[in-house]
């Protein structure tokens, strides 16, 4: 009877935590996504132009990755809850600061400043899930990741709402947010007790155990190299769907949010399939998708065809990539027990390193239509399915 009391209580608390970790994790896709349809009135405000502000996207990204290079062998050492307190007490004052700004210099800054302090604490997240979920890591990725894209599906329509008072108070409105999930890790996320290594294990040791670890490496450079194809979209899509296809912000907001609805589809998908099936498999079902659609996306900007055959593209491809993303992270994690937090830096500093790389691309490759971004998603996509080539024969051997 106690057994099953226990046991009961065990799935409670992960029920309970699951959507905790989704919305520590989405802080950041809030504060990438909420601000995307401020950015012409940021550039008037600011006194800049609308490169310059679609940068602060490019900065945010590379200030993640350096915060989580950083900070993933802390939380292999250190207490991974006060991670959590620290990163999201960081975040919120950040934003805060953020509302007084009045040059452009101090909003990139700021934004710097703002991802790299908020990585303390998502770094924790995929080592406390494969603790939590063992074997079954990517299914318990997926749930997390399904309920965490609830964030950027409302964020646009949020910041629009917002944006009707001010653009400051987008930023007001993720400090607030982040009270809230500061309030709830403080109160109920738990402390997760770890073995004490015998021998101490320095920083560049703990990188060196990741990356020099033969099975993983393909899968870290499929993870790093699919997020470029899902940072290409996000840097992208305002331009394409506003300025090429000339949509209304309205439009925009639910456009993206349709594709933020395929993305959690196929969440949900793997979760429903990864146990039986297998993570190397699903990710093989995500890359036969994503191959086929982004050279339909390719084929219909090179065809300047109507907007409606881009957005069919965009729709499943999107789904497909996160399917790839998740399996190759579940791949990579379950290598690594001592060294979670490490190889969670790993993929975050490559993927969110490589994702600041894609507005410059693009901008380098701007010629006002929306080749460019279809192409560097279709190059991305090509480039993981070389990767993963010998891991699909040997799967099928």
């Amino acid at each position: 009877m106690n057994q099953i009391k226990q046991d009961n209580q065990a799935e409670l608390s992960l029920k309970l935590l699951l959507p905790l970790l989704a919305a520590i994790i989405a802080i950041s896709p809030l504060a990438i996504d909420m601000y995307l349809p401020a950015m012409p009135i940021l550039a008037e405000q600011l006194s800049t132009d609308m490169p310059m502000v679609q940068n602060s996207l490019s900065i945010y990204l590379l200030g993640y990755a350096l915060g989580l290079l950083f900070f993933g062998p802390q939380a292999d050492k250190h207490s991974r809850r006060k991670l959590v307190i620290l990163g999201i007490s960081g975040f919120i004052v950040m934003s805060i600061a953020l509302i007084f700004v009045t040059s452009i210099e101090q909003f990139l800054s700021l934004r710097f400043l703002q991802a790299f302090i908020s990585s303390a604490a998502t770094v924790v997240v995929p080592g406390t899930i494969k603790e939590r979920y063992g074997k079954d890591t990517a299914k318990g990725f997926s749930y997390v990741a399904m309920i965490m894209m609830l964030a950027p599906m409302i964020a646009p329509g949020i910041g629009a709402v917002l944006l009707l008072h001010s653009w400051q108070l987008i930023f007001f409105a993720l400090a607030v947010y982040s009270a809230v999930i500061l309030f709830l890790a403080y109160r109920f996320l738990p402390e997760v007790k770890r073995e004490k290594s015998v021998v101490p294990v320095s920083f560049l040791q703990r990188y060196k155990i990741v990356l020099s670890h033969k099975k993983s490496q393909l899968n870290i450079v499929s993870s790093m190299v699919i997020s470029l194809a899902f940072f290409a979209y996000i840097t992208a899509i305002p331009f394409v769907y506003l300025t090429v296809f000339k949509v209304s912000e309205f439009e925009f907001s639910l456009l993206f949010a349709i594709n933020v609805l395929a993305l959690m589809a196929a969440h949900f998908i793997n979760t429903r399939l990864v146990g039986r099936k297998g993570s190397t498999t699903m990710l093989k079902y995500g890359l036969i998708v994503a191959v086929i659609f982004s050279s339909m996306l390719v084929l219909a900007n090179f065809l300047q065809l109507p907007m409606v055959y881009t957005a069919i593209a965009v729709l499943p491809l999107m789904g497909s990539l996160s399917m790839i993303a998740v399996n190759a992270d579940a791949l990579i994690m379950q290598e690594f027990t001592r060294e979670s937090g490490t190889a969670t830096a790993v993929i975050g500093t490559l993927r969110f390193g490589i994702g600041a790389l894609a507005g410059p691309i693009l901008a380098f490759f701007y010629d006002g239509s929306a080749l460019p971004f279809a192409l560097l998603m279709w190059c991305a996509i090509i480039i993981v399915l070389l990767c993963q080539l010998p891991s699909f024969i040997k799967h099928r051997d």
